[in-house]
């Protein structure tokens, strides 16, 4: 028996969803643990992450194998349950697990949505070329990206800003394979981090949120150890960088209009979502939902009034025989808000929805409850959540904290931060760990590597060990 126990453990990361069951589902649910169709079931979705884990080399979108692992789960779910009499359960735990999976679709929609709105105004071009213009040495340049990463991941996600922040690397450093190496970890780590203190960080952080776990003002608590979880590594590979200047280029970027408004609006959507999650207690997507609407009529805006403010620019570029303004006026196009719906990540979100109801079904089926027990009754929970983290580098983030909220634990405060913090730092081990590291190995090809980034992993685990030190000294009351 104690056998068995342990491989579910192990199991743990392939059994990962984002559903929250409900009490009246797990009460009414079937024990199918040990059926054909249990075992049938985690080894379709054990087969199918796996050739997730192998994206970068197999070259195989990650939504392509969980979607057909999802629809064989539940295949072989609605037979059993129907040969039983009992569709109708399946049907509700079906019904329940798309619910889940409608309201992260359509926040993270519109979240894709505003960062391609202001990706397309070129505002992100500007940050990269004022940070290339300025000079800035290696050791500098090391800093400035890592600084920026932290901070500017709890708005953008860890992903977009870890993307921005590699072009700038992979920009200035040239040939400089060590040094490019060496700043994409940094940036892992600080993207990472910075994203564990903020709904709007990661998707770890934004589910345990929505679930009503933690409201948006009790993150506040993990800022520093996040800083701590960050600094110390980056103390530490500073070392070893050397002040040498490299060779930059400037290059002008000019704002399309309507770009710092778009921030703005941004900014006034995220205070709608959490209104609506704080004040009327309805699911923070219903905010994020109108706040389209915001970027909708500015859309709407911009297009309408773009004819004058062409011939506005058009006469001062004549005035001043600006040849190259001309020809940008040229290459003027609307802007349009559904052209930035289409650019965001599908594969992504249909990942998500993969992930969701191939576990959903094995939450169903009952593996959740045998690995709760395990996890969150027989261990202290201080260390099941640790373990939280170091799961969440081998696999994915994302499921490890599903499974979490799937098993619906009972946690005081402290340990819903403690196991929001590791999941999301405990990514930054390895380079696998986390979407942010796995787009930088694709965007840093042969520069950044799993292994370069394995080399530093003491480095990273003294950082990983000295936040969770942090969280349980600085926040020991919430425990």
């Amino acid at each position: 028996m104690k056998k068995s126990r342990w491989l579910l453990l192990l199991l743990l990361p392939f059994i990962a969803t984002s559903t929250f069951a409900s009490e009246a589902l797990s009460n009414h649910a079937i024990n199918f643990t040990q059926s054909t169709v249990g075992y049938a079931s985690l080894l379709i979705f054990a087969i199918a992450y796996t050739l997730v884990m192998l994206e970068e080399v197999l070259q195989l979108r990650k939504s392509k194998p969980v979607l057909l692992a999802a629809g064989l789960i539940w295949i072989m779910i609605g037979l059993v349950y129907k040969e039983i009499g009992q569709v109708e359960i399946a049907k509700s735990a079906l019904e329940h697990n798309l619910l889940e999976y409608a309201e992260l679709l359509l926040f993270l929609l519109v979240a894709m949505t505003y960062i391609s709105a202001m990706e397309e105004r070129r505002l992100f071009d500007a940050l990269q070329s004022w940070m290339v213009g300025k000079g800035f040495n290696f050791r500098t340049l090391f800093w400035l990206t890592g600084i920026l990463s932290f901070f500017i991941s709890p708005i953008a996600d860890n992903l977009t800003t870890a993307l921005l922040m590699c072009a700038v690397v992979l920009k200035v450093a040239g040939n400089n394979a060590r040094f490019v190496n060496i700043a994409c970890i940094n940036i892992v780590i600080a993207a990472n981090a910075g994203g564990a203190f903020s709904p709007f960080g990661d998707i770890t952080t934004l589910m345990v949120w929505q679930a009503g776990h933690v409201s948006f003002s009790e993150f506040i608590p993990l800022f520093i150890p996040s800083v701590i979880n960050y600094v110390i590594p980056a103390l530490i590979m500073s070392l070893f960088i050397p002040k040498a200047q490299p060779d930059s280029v400037h290059e002008h970027i000019e704002l399309k209009r309507g770009a710092k408004r778009i921030v703005g609006l941004f900014i006034l959507t995220i205070a709608t979502a959490v209104g609506f999650h704080a004040v009327l207690h309805f699911p923070p997507v219903m905010g994020m939902m109108m706040g389209l609407a915001y970027l909708q009529f500015f859309g709407f805006f911009l297009r309408k009034t773009l004819p004058k403010s062409i011939a506005k620019k058009k006469a001062l570029a004549i005035a001043n025989n600006d040849e190259a303004a001309l020809k940008r006026l040229g290459s003027i196009v609307p802007f349009d808000v559904f052209r930035r719906v289409s650019h965001a990540e599908w594969d992504t979100l249909l990942f998500f929805y993969g992930v969701v109801m191939c576990v959903g079904g094995l939450s169903l089926l009952g593996y959740l409850g045998v690995v709760s027990e395990i996890m969150y009754t027989q261990w202290d929970p201080i260390w099941a959540n640790v373990m939280v983290g170091i799961l969440s580098a081998i696999v994915d983030n994302i499921p490890v904290m599903f499974a979490v909220l799937t098993m619906d634990p009972a946690l005081s405060m402290g340990n819903w931060l403690l196991v929001t913090l590791t999941a999301g730092v405990g990514g930054s081990l390895l380079s696998i760990g986390s979407a942010a590291g796995v787009a930088l190995m694709g965007a840093a090809h042969g520069k950044y590597t799993f292994f370069g980034h394995l080399k530093w992993a003491p480095v990273i685990s003294l950082g990983y060990a000295a936040s969770i030190w942090a969280h349980l000294f600085l926040n020991g009351s919430l425990f």
